[in-house]
């Protein structure tokens, strides 16, 4: 009779059997196949694999003149599965000029950082002095599993545009993840320039591979170079900035709080853009960045914020420029139509003030003396427009597309991090805001670059830009050129506005007036026609003065627009800052009377505190 129970047992035995070959061959083929683990320990002990370095791509300004480029540098590496436990580490420190706490924090570090590998090279220190690389180079031979790894730092050649070039630093945690370009230790652009063009500033790293004898010596180069690859430098940049007009505006703005912003208007180049307070950009490099950064962050000025992107306005007057566009086509107004003015917007009883002048007047000496009646009037009958609009919020949302059409609510796309958008509202913000109970009074101070409006330094410039091309603008733009490949075609094409031609001549001709004989009159020259219109925009403390125009008038070269906080009127710092950068430009120098003004200037130091903030 057959022994079932027997049978069983051998196919319980069996299945075990069976089972545990399967688990061996499973795990074999992990460790084997699956896990490089063991490959990497072999290989890390026959190879080492250097990288090499690519330098940086130059940065050059629009004339040629060098501003930043690169010089050598030397990072200490570790690779922390060949340390010994022989390492003297006081004789390390000493060579390095460090304490042993600093080399017990550092190595602490380094193991804990994201996609640490023992068998790889990791950063321990960075940007040893030559006289620092000599006294750890003459023994090295003593630091098993230490390398001393050559790549270069950049050099600034002037102490002008720190915010604009940007900087260059070591890559933090989250750029690792977003990029596996990047390992720790690396450097990467962290602002300006530096960082918008950082994939093609970067380059391309080389690999080394180099052949060890059994005691990790090495012997050299592994089959002569053939897996070797080398690194590939990055693009030079070629940039639109003129560094002579952008140290006179630094210069100008010294003392001050505000921004200088100068386009080419027929190709978008931006000429300078200044932010002040700013700093000198060579604190940024070397081991005393982190001090320096932190100190700067500190500053109540606030040195490291762009203003002339970032800063968020009231334009004042100069916004009547556009408000005069959107009358004019939308057909509002035209070149005869007259507002009264008792010195200022007075109706039912609410008054908007504005200073004597002649009354009524036209759209041209309307611009030139900056009379707020005339722009209050016709804002006020556009809105209130129900013929040709049906409703309140549908005239507001006509206003909002002309604005948004010149480059304002919305970011321009400037080839520089961190810009803002300024503010443009339109209906469904005042129905949200007054609970649909809103009228046109209401939100009249908005025909006068006051109220909800708010435009960027940037903003203001391409407008000028925009009014001197007659119609349209190109993305204003900090990089000219890019070594060996076009520049993104968002930088060569015109955008329209909604305006019409006609409407942009007699704006231009109301900003001549302004010059010939209106708040401009300190910007009037013989030599070339300048077209500008001031603002003095109201604030918690002291105004803010305010300043946008273009030159020459036919044939424009530059636009430029100036904010100084607390200034005071437009004409007092925004008008003559604004007409000194002009002749820089179109001159290439200022005449020995413009000097001295300029001096005068930069010497004139305003006082700010927290009411002014």
């Amino acid at each position: 009779m057959k022994d079932y129970e027997l049978d069983k047992r051998q196919y319980v035995i069996a299945g075990v059997a069976i089972a545990i070959v399967a688990i061996y061959i499973v795990r074999l083929f992990t460790l084997q196949i699956m896990s490089d683990d063991y490959k990497k320990n072999a290989d890390s002990n026959a190879f080492l694999k250097k990288v090499e370095f690519p330098s940086r791509g130059i940065i050059s300004d629009r004339n040629g003149k060098l501003l930043v480029y690169n010089q050598p540098s030397y990072d200490i590496m570790v690779i922390v599965s060949e340390q010994k436990s022989r390492l003297d580490t006081t004789e390390f420190c000493s060579a390095l000029n460090i304490t042993k706490d600093f080399f017990i924090k550092r190595m602490k570090e380094i193991q804990n950082t994201p996609g640490y590998s023992s068998f790889t090279q990791q950063l321990f220190m960075t940007q040893l002095s030559d006289q620092e690389f000599s006294v750890f180079q003459e023994k090295a031979y003593k630091f098993p599993g230490f390398y001393i790894q050559r790549r270069s730092i950049r050099q600034y050649e002037y102490p002008n545009g720190a915010l604009l070039l940007g900087d260059v630093a070591e890559v933090s945690p989250d750029d690792i993840k977003e990029d596996d370009y990047y390992q720790p230790g690396d450097y990467i652009g962290k602002i300006g320039v530096e960082r918008f063009y950082e994939k093609e500033l970067r380059g391309t790293k080389g690999v080394q591979v180099l052949l060890r004898d059994a005691r990790g010596r090495i012997q050299g180069s592994y089959r002569n170079g053939e897996f070797d690859t080398k690194p590939v430098p990055g693009k030079a940049l070629t940039l639109g900035v003129d560094i002579e007009l952008q140290k006179l505006g630094e210069q100008l703005l010294e003392g001050k709080l505000g921004a200088i912003v100068a386009i080419e208007p027929p190709t978008g180049e931006v000429l300078c853009l200044v932010s002040s307070p700013s700093y000198d950009p060579r604190m940024m490099i070397g081991r005393q960045r982190g001090k320096n950064h932190i100190a700067l962050s500190k500053d109540p000025l606030k040195p490291l914020l762009n203003r002339a992107i970032m800063g968020q306005y009231p334009p004042g007057s100069t916004f009547k420029t556009s408000q005069a566009l959107t009358f004019l086509t939308e057909e509002i107004i035209d070149s005869t139509t007259k507002y009264p003015c008792y010195r200022g917007f007075v109706t039912r009883g609410m008054r908007v003030g504005c200073h004597g002048h002649p009354s009524p007047l036209n759209l041209i000496p309307a611009i030139g003396t900056s009379c707020n009646g005339f722009f209050c009037w016709g804002l006020y009958y556009m809105l209130t427009n129900q013929q040709k609009y049906g409703t309140l919020q549908n005239a507001m949302d006509k206003w909002r597309d002309y604005m948004v059409s010149m480059g304002f609510g919305y970011k321009l796309g400037i080839d520089l991090p961190g810009e803002k958008r300024g503010m443009i509202p339109n209906a469904t913000f005042y129905d949200k805001a007054f609970k649909h109970n809103w009228n046109a009074l209401g939100v009249i101070s908005i025909s006068i670059g006051q109220g909800e409006v708010t435009l960027t330094p940037l903003q203001i410039a391409n407008l000028g830009a925009t009014i001197a091309n007659r119609g349209y603008y190109i993305t204003p733009h900090v990089v000219k050129e890019i070594e060996g490949q076009p520049i993104d075609t968002l930088y060569t094409k015109k955008k329209y506005t909604k305006a019409n031609r006609l409407a942009y001549d007699l704006v231009v001709r109301g900003m001549r007036r302004a010059v010939t004989g209106g708040t401009c009159r300190r910007a009037n020259r013989s030599d070339y026609q300048v077209c500008g219109k001031t603002g003095t925009a109201q604030n918690r403390g002291r105004d803010h003065s305010v300043f946008m125009g273009f030159a020459p008038m036919d044939e424009p070269k530059i636009a430029v627009s100036v904010y100084v906080e607390n200034g005071g009127f437009g004409a007092t710092f925004g008008v003559p800052i604004g007409a000194l950068i002009m002749e820089q430009y179109i001159k290439g120098e200022l005449s020995e009377s413009s000097k001295r003004q300029a001096a005068q200037i930069q010497s004139q130091h305003l006082k700010y505190g927290t009411k002014d903030r």
